[in-house]
């Protein structure tokens, strides 16, 4: 008995093959790309990479979302088949078998799939692991050899995973044919929907959850606002994109069958009625397909444009090859100073290495609290602040601010000061710390970047006349915040020679920094180089490529699968509305000219809405591409068109290739 369970299965399988061949090609795909990244993820040699944290992080992040995306694709397309396939087991109810006998056909068969999705996978993960691990060496830059290995950790996650979806999708099939009745499930796939009722208030809301999506995208202002109602935005949007279709598209349809000129046209009346017939399942299709097309096109579209505009986020990030920070309890002295630049000079001597654009200053930096001309510290009274009423303020000398930016500032003395502010400030005096100053000069802000980081908060630059208001201040800090301050001692310069070479010079100056610590009185702080930076850039912007292509291929598949199921359902249910029209005399061209009509405008609305999706969230990921030091404009929309535009020929193809099958269903 068993086998007669097995081979019936086995033949439901072949004569349903033309919607479980796409289902299972789909699932071994999603396989193979589960295994790869956790085979890659679980390599000894990335290990061994310079800031191989980073790498890791991000396959971690593609593991989980990978996994998530591999079972939402099998239970949405078991859910397809399984109503296409109600008419087939109702008829085995009818004819006498149990159904706890079609469970076993159905455990059977979900069995079948499992092995081979499972083996499919593995082999084909196997035999592409290393190819896909040499594209993720070259994104980045990575040199060491890739032996031919067999991950025992990812075959072991692919078959657990995968077990588990298909245990749950058996229960739920179980449970759909054991609550259905033999008549049910015999007309399932047969059963049509009304004409549904234009939902004004739900359209409306709609409207504004997406236009509510498209504010916050256009209105945020700085990197951490944006990070913040990202998800937010995203969240209102899909919403938004759900209702468009279901309720909005319903609402347009009603508007058109009731505009007499236009529906009592022959290819009008056939596109408007049809699509209305059944808008309701048709339109959570759309708006699927528009979701995965959006976040195709945000993922590959923004994960290039990090990768494109590597060099450029380091030169933002580090302004200079050198970067060396001392932070002192008090205002270093001059000697200490001149040491410390001594001492980098003389090892740039020794290892033949030239020194450029050299540059030193005195900074202090503050976490402030401002209300009008006052400028107190935020850790003074916070119990009654919160994060809005937070603001940084910097603090240089006239001597050192015309050093760090070139721009000179004359006149100022004793209590008087020189004053720059994100934020408009018109007052002609300020008070800092309880000491009152006469700003006689104001100024651009320095930090070009800083405006698009804090977002709201303001920010505040305070240029004094020399080096003993800038001790009164520090002092006067202390006293009221009753903890030592920090006086920060930078230097900053160009240096020449090859990567290994810098990194060799920066490893000299920590150990200068550790030996001077306790002498100088101060803490060692950082220092940091381009050099040492660049492989971790290179590593993180390379890892977020290859995951952005990775999951927009993945992303793709899927999109591509509903898009063929979508066209087969619906060459299904055509067919026979169209066997009828031709029999009450309508012609072929007209029905081959509705038919195309009714294709385009449906097929072509989901990538249309999600270009405006892309658009829409340009200004917010813009801000959030500064978290990486990218702040170009040009480059992220060149990335934008340039994506789009592969993807609208991707997805034209893609319309070419099911149109024909679904003709081919229709026509037969």
């Amino acid at each position: 008995m068993k086998n007669f369970y097995g081979k019936l299965a086995v033949t439901n399988l072949k004569n349903n093959r033309q919607f479980y061949l796409p289902y299972l090609l789909a699932g071994m795909v999603s396989g193979m790309m589960f295994y790869i990244m956790c085979a890659i993820r679980a390599n000894d040699g990335i290990d061994a990479m310079r800031g191989s944290s980073a790498l890791k992080m991000v396959l971690s992040m593609g593991i989980f979302i990978v996994g998530v995306c591999a079972g939402v694709f099998l239970f949405y397309t078991n859910g397809f088949v399984m109503k296409r396939r109600k008419k087939e087991l109702g008829i085995y109810n009818i004819l006498g078998m149990e159904k706890k006998h079609i469970a076993k056909v159905m455990a059977w068969e979900s069995v079948i799939l499992y092995v081979i999705t499972v083996i499919g996978g593995l082999v084909f993960g196997i035999l592409f692991h290393k190819l896909a691990a040499m594209f993720l060496y070259k994104l980045t830059g990575l040199t060491e050899s890739i032996p031919f290995m067999i991950s025992g950790k990812g075959c072991l996650s692919t078959v657990i995973l995968f077990g588990i979806l298909y245990i749950l999708m058996i229960v739920y099939n179980f449970i759909q044919v054991k609550l259905a009745n033999p008549i049910a499930l015999l007309h399932g796939n047969q059963a049509g929907e009304r004409e549904p009722k234009a939902k004004w208030i739900s359209a409306v809301m709609g409207m504004l959850c997406i236009l509510g999506g498209y504010y916050l995208a256009a209105a945020v202002y700085g990197v951490l606002e944006a990070v913040n109602m990202f998800f937010i935005a995203v969240l209102l949007v899909i919403v938004g994109t759900y209702e468009l279709f279901m309720t909005v598209s319903i609402a347009v349809l009603k508007l058109l069958k009731r505009n007499k000129k236009f529906y009592y046209k022959t290819t009008h009346f056939i596109s408007v009625s049809g699509m209305l017939y059944r808008m309701k399942r048709n339109a959570a299709g759309l708006a699927n397909i528009c979701i995965l097309s959006t976040m195709v096109l945000v993922i590959v579209s923004t994960t290039v444009c990090m990768y494109a505009g590597t060099e450029e986020s380091l030169q933002t990030n580090f302004e200079r090859e050198v970067s060396v920070t001392f932070y002192f309890d008090r205002m270093p002295e001059t000697e200490i100073k001149n040491s410390l630049m001594r001492q980098f000079m003389d090892v740039a001597q020794e290892q033949n290495r030239t020194v450029t654009q050299e540059q030193e200053y005195v900074d202090m930096t503050f976490v402030t609290h401002a209300v009008g001309k006052q400028i107190d510290l935020y850790e003074h009274g916070t119990g009654s602040y919160n994060f809005q009423d937070m603001s940084m303020l910097y603090i240089m000398t006239t001597e050192d601010y015309e050093k760090r930016t070139g721009i000179s500032v004359g006149g100022i003395g004793p209590q008087t000061a020189a004053f720059a502010s994100l934020n408009d400030y018109s007052e002609d005096s300020v008070t800092v710390f309880g000491m009152e100053y006469q700003i006689i000069s104001r100024l651009d802000f320095p930090e070009v970047q800083m405006e698009s980081f804090l977002g709201n908060m303001d920010a505040f630059f305070l240029i004094v006349a020399d080096e003993s208001e800038m001790k009164a201040l520090h002092q006067r800090a202390e006293e009221i915040s009753g903890e030592p301050k920090d006086v920060n001692f930078k230097i900053a310069m160009e240096i020449d020679g090859t990567l290994e070479e810098k990194r060799a010079y920066i490893s000299v100056i920590r150990e200068i920094m550790q030996a001077n610590s306790e002498p100088m009185g101060f803490q060692v702080g950082m220092a940091s180089s381009r050099a040492e930076q660049r492989d971790e850039y290179m590593q993180m912007n390379g890892g977020f490529l290859f995951l952005g292509l990775f999951l927009g291929s993945m992303f793709l598949m899927i999109t591509v699968l509903i898009i063929y199921y979508k066209q087969i359902s619906e060459g299904l249910e055509d067919r026979e509305r169209f066997a009828i029209m031709t029999k009450v005399g309508m012609g072929l061209d007209t029905i081959r000219s509705t038919i195309n009509s009714q294709m385009r405008t449906v097929f072509f609305l989901p990538i249309t809405v999600a270009v405006i999706h892309l658009i829409a969230a340009f200004p917010m990921l813009k801000l959030i591409l500064l978290i990486f030091g990218l702040g170009n404009t040009m480059l992220f929309a060149v990335c934008m068109v340039v994506t789009a535009a592969i993807f609208a020929i991707i997805y034209f193809i893609v319309f070419q290739i099911t149109s024909r099958s679904y003709i081919k269903i229709v026509y037969c």
